[in-house]
């Protein structure tokens, strides 16, 4: 067989006018291979050709077993039809033939009713954020997008704790003004895993009168909206920008997003300001009460009368030494409470929101 380079030589050379029998002589080759090569509408290529193989016999009742049931393991099925060669060979058999057997996934295009959900996700900047401190960090940002309207918000957060998640999640949804009837999140850990929501998430959409739907794992259509999102964040929002802070980051974000939320979306063929007035018409009120979000934690005083929330230290009035203090926290101040008897202000620096 001959090499790519010659068969596209031997197709020039003929076309450039050469004779074929001249084209077999300086390249050294018969002219019936010159004649293949000139046939031939795609380069040469090497093929092994298919035999039979110690899995051969066996592919039958492969193929039966998974007809009923595509999902069995290869090792079930290994030991179903007797199979005492290679597991890895036989894997990589049961692989290539699996897809025949499985069921079609299909994927729906998606109508989303006003005021039906929001689609909250966290982006990740590739830009690091300067700190109090002068160091410098990745910090996560909060992207909640109103399904209908694909209205957008955001807001960047110090971790992915589930505290600063609730907190970020109420701070957005008072600038959007309304909640959705659902709050739509992945397996997001500080969120909830497997069957369970994390610890507060209850108590927030309970007070919120809402319902915080988890999606399974591998569904990425269920929320494709905000995770496009990210992708037009980075290539639209990002290049030639820098941020001295993250509060500086907040408002130059807040202010492309108000460009951003202005432009007619090509899906649904209009503005998400257009539409925002019929998505929030269609949402719940907010709640009377606000719920509890923040850091909220219960210590009893030691000696050194200091307190930890996050990854700072806050002084307390040693008076209330070896008494239990409610310590709370939130994106803008830190501050203690003993549960019989008033402390000063913490003093130190706060956490970074």
């Amino acid at each position: 067989m001959i090499s790519v380079e010659d068969w596209a030589l031997i197709r020039r050379l003929v076309a450039d006018g050469v004779p074929q029998r001249q084209v077999a002589r300086d390249l050294g080759v018969g002219r019936s291979t010159v004649e293949r090569a000139l046939a031939s509408d795609r380069p040469p290529k090497y093929e092994r050709a298919v035999g039979p193989t110690s899995f051969t016999p066996f592919e039958p009742h492969v193929r039966q077993l998974l007809k009923t049931t595509p999902d069995m393991p290869a090792t079930v099925i290994a030991e179903r039809v007797g199979w005492t060669g290679s597991i890895t060979w036989f894997r990589d058999h049961v692989r290539r033939l699996r897809p025949d057997h499985l069921p079609v996934d299909p994927s729906d295009r998606l109508t989303w009713l006003p005021g039906d959900a929001v689609q909250c996700d966290l982006w990740f900047p590739p830009r690091k954020i300067p700190l109090e401190d002068g160091s410098k960090t990745l910090l996560p940002v909060l992207v909640i997008t109103a399904a209908h309207s694909r209205f957008m918000v955001a807001k960047m957060i110090p971790t992915r704790h589930t505290a600063d998640l609730l907190l970020g999640m109420w701070m957005l949804l008072q600038l959007l003004g309304r909640v959705p009837r659902r709050l739509i999140w992945d397996n997001e850990s500080g969120i909830g895993r497997g069957k369970r929501h994390a610890e507060g998430v209850g108590a927030f959409t309970g007070t919120l009168a809402t319902t915080l739907q988890r999606l399974k794992p591998y569904d990425p259509e269920s929320k494709g909206i905000v995770e496009r999102r990210n992708g037009f964040f980075e290539t639209s929002f990002i290049p030639g920008r820098d941020f001295t802070s993250p509060a500086d980051f907040d408002t130059q974000f807040a202010d492309w997003l108000g460009l951003a939320n202005a432009r007619v979306v090509r899906t649904i063929k209009s503005r998400p300001v257009d539409l925002l007035d019929a998505d929030r018409a269609a949402m719940l009120p907010l709640p009377p009460v606000a719920p509890v979000v923040g850091w909220v934690n219960r210590v009893r005083l030691g000696r050194d009368y200091y307190v930890r929330v996050d990854s700072s230290d806050y002084s307390v009035d040693p008076a209330v030494i070896g008494r239990f203090v409610d310590v709370t926290a939130d994106s803008h101040a830190s501050r203690s409470v003993t549960r019989d008897a008033s402390s000063r202000p913490m003093t130190g620096s706060g956490r970074v929101a």
